[in-house]
C-alpha cells in the first residue's frame, strides 16, 4: 500500500484509467463490494471510494481509493481490507492499494444504489 502525496501534474488526469475490459475486472469489483465503511451501511465501491482499478497483462491489480474524510478512524486499515478482499481471487498476482486524496470524495460520487440505500433517492 502506498500513500500519494505528490501534487497532480498539470494537464494529467487526477485518477488514471481503469481496465474494465480485463477478464478479472468484474471479480475484483465484486470482491471490493464486500468491504464496508464501518460508519456507513454501504459498500465502499458504491460509496464511490474506489477511483481506479487497473489490471495489467500479468494480472497485477492496482487500486486507487479514497475515504469520505481524511480523518476517518479506519484510514490506516481500509486499504488493507481492500487488498485482503482482492488477493484471494483466482488469477490475481499482486494487489497494490494506493490512498489518494485528489479529487476529494463528495456525495456526488455515490452510486444510485448507495443513494437509494442511504435514503437520498
Amino acid at each position: 500500500m502506498t500513500l500519494q502525496s505528490d501534487p497532480p501534474v498539470e494537464g494529467e488526469p487526477l485518477v488514471g484509467p481503469s481496465t474494465p475490459e480485463h477478464p478479472l475486472f468484474d471479480s475484483v469489483v465484486e470482491s471490493i463490494r464486500t468491504v464496508y465503511d464501518p460508519e456507513i451501511p454501504v459498500n465502499i465501491y458504491d460509496l464511490g471510494l474506489i477511483y481506479r482499478i487497473a489490471i495489467d497483462a500479468e494480472n497485477n491489480v492496482a487500486i486507487d481509493m479514497t475515504l469520505t474524510a481524511p480523518g476517518c478512524p479506519v484510514a490506516g486499515e481500509m486499504p488493507g481490507w481492500v487488498a485482503d478482499a482482492v488477493e484471494p481471487i483466482a488469477g490475481v498476482k499482486t494487489v497494490d492499494v494506493t490512498m489518494v486524496w485528489d479529487p476529494p470524495w463528495g456525495m456526488d460520487m455515490l452510486s444510485d444504489e448507495a443513494k437509494l440505500e442511504l435514503g437520498f433517492m
